[in-house]
């Protein structure tokens, strides 16, 4: 026994040198590479130095930092109108208040929005106030108030604010500054979608590639953003292939995608953030024209930038927006000229054309300074002229001795309490403007500092109201008078009886 145990201890080093050592795993022999690919890994970076970390410290009763892009002074609303509120309630307003059919009330919601204004106290109610001012905005497609939103309150805090601000980068055409920001905090990113995107935008191919090779090997995306991956990264290996199949409801990176390995997809029939995309130069004319309008209605877009492009070219066909096109330039044209017969006989076109897409305030901001100048012969004219200033803030004298015009005119001075209303709706409008007392639960609000949410809530009774209940209507007139908001109850109400939004 003693002697085969002798001998086989004496053949070990024969052994050894006679084959490699066995492994499990064939590629641990291989030798390490001499470069090592650019991280995958979707973590926080971890320190690279000794030095103990900066701490910010705050009392727990301090209120948060105001966050707007608009001064408190400029909006006039107070910088704690949030004050005393549940911010998960205010979140649900903010995203239930109708606005579409009131541009008033479209101006007010922005400038909620948008005002410097500080967050209720209570655990994450900065964080819940915020994504839900900037998931309004998106949705009403104001990317370029979002994107610039998300930037001042800090987009790379978290990953849900990233993510909105990636989101509006990439429709307003900013990514390069969102992905140069994603290569440095990968964690932040929204999927690795995004990370092979904002790769092969800076240029790392190789990374990109590397990142798109593991996601199909883990599984880590879906199998139609595989595809279209594979599309983006490698257009060579798919020339003459039949189009992808256009997906139901895109994300904007999905968008950009498709446009980029040239199969653009329509914005029309997408959410209004996408109109965005269109105004960029990529885009064409008629698709420019039609996001702009699109954007307009809602009050995301200034109507000198739609104009603008009314005004860019002639119309080069006829029909639909071509019409708008033809009726706005001969008017500005006309206009130009200063002649009153020219005017006359342009101006109710060119208002039917705005009237037709929902656009008269915008028209009557652009143009009604210019129309208050010339002295109308015409009489339609002149009438047509009165309305569109009363459209755009002015308070002009009645332009007839008609009741109507009357009670008209006296809305748009603040004082219709004494005249006779035409309608329901006029009367409604009336009875808010004799101060009634206000609601208790508007003015339990109101008295408990919660001044943003009795806003919010006048703004949907103001909504009902103006589908056909009076009484909520004299409600949310009443209260926008009582917190100060004088001009948005006179506007609210001359556009509630001259517009046809029914």
């Amino acid at each position: 026994m003693r002697t085969r145990l002798a001998l086989l201890l004496a053949a070990l080093p024969v052994l050894a040198s006679a084959q490699h050592p066995l492994s499990a795993i064939e590629w641990l022999n291989d030798p390490p590479p001499v470069t090592l690919p650019g991280t995958v890994l979707m973590e926080p970076p971890v320190t690279t130095v000794g030095r103990q970390p900066e701490i910010a410290v705050r009392p727990l009763d301090a209120p948060s930092p105001a966050i707007g892009l608009v001064p408190s002074a400029v909006t006039g609303l107070p910088v704690d109108l949030w004050r005393g509120s549940d911010p998960a309630r205010l979140a649900q307003l903010i995203a239930q208040v109708p606005v579409r059919n009131s541009p008033a009330m479209q101006k007010l919601l922005y400038s909620l929005l948008l005002t410097e204004a500080t967050a209720p106290a209570g655990t994450g109610a900065e964080e819940i106030l915020l994504l839900a001012r900037l998931d309004r905005l998106l949705y009403l497609g104001a990317t370029d108030p979002a994107q610039n939103l998300a930037q001042v309150a800090g987009a790379t805090r978290n990953a849900d604010r990233f993510r909105r601000w990636f989101d509006a980068t990439l429709l307003t055409g900013d990514e390069d500054r969102s992905c140069e920001v994603l290569a440095s905090a990968p964690h932040l990113s929204p999927g690795y979608g995004a990370l092979i995107f904002c790769q092969a935008r800076r240029g790392d191919w190789p990374a990109a590639a590397l990142t798109l090779e593991a996601a199909h090997a883990l599984e880590l995306l879906e199998p139609d953003r595989l595809d279209l991956m594979d599309r983006f990264l490698s257009p060579d290996l798919f020339e003459g292939a039949p189009p992808l199949p256009r997906p139901d409801a895109p994300d904007p990176l999905t968008f950009r995608l498709y446009e980029t390995i040239g199969e653009r997809l329509p914005t029309a029939p997408m959410p209004r953030a996408f109109a965005t995309a269109d105004l960029r130069d990529v885009a064409g004319w008629k698709a420019q024209l039609e996001a702009a309008e699109r954007l307009t209605r809602i009050g995301a877009l200034t109507p000198n930038h739609l104009l603008g492009l009314y005004t860019e070219r002639k119309a080069s066909a006829s029909g639909g927006v071509w019409d708008r096109v033809d009726a706005l330039r001969r008017f500005d044209k006309a206009l130009q000229s200063g002649s009153p017969e020219a005017v006359a006989k342009t101006l109710p076109a060119a208002w039917s054309a705005m009237r037709e897409v929902q656009l008269e305030v915008p028209f009557a901001e652009l143009f009604s300074e210019q129309l208050d100048q010339i002295a109308f012969t015409d009489p339609d004219a002149t009438r047509l002229t009165w309305e569109i200033a009363l459209l755009a803030g002015a308070r002009p004298r009645a332009s007839d001795g008609a009741a109507a015009s009357l009670f008209l005119a006296a809305l748009a001075n603040g004082n219709p309490r004494d005249l006779t209303a035409p309608d329901t709706t006029g009367q409604a409008i009336a009875e808010g403007f004799a101060a009634p007392p206000l609601r208790p639960e508007l003015q339990d609000m109101i008295n408990g500092g919660r001044l943003g949410e009795a806003i919010l809530e006048a703004m949907i009774l103001f909504g009902d109201g103006a589908s056909g209940n009076p009484a909520d209507l004299t409600a949310a007139i009443a209260l926008f008078r009582a917190v100060g908001l004088e001009d948005t109850a006179r506007q609210a109400g001359l556009q509630l009886m001259l517009l046809d939004r029914g």
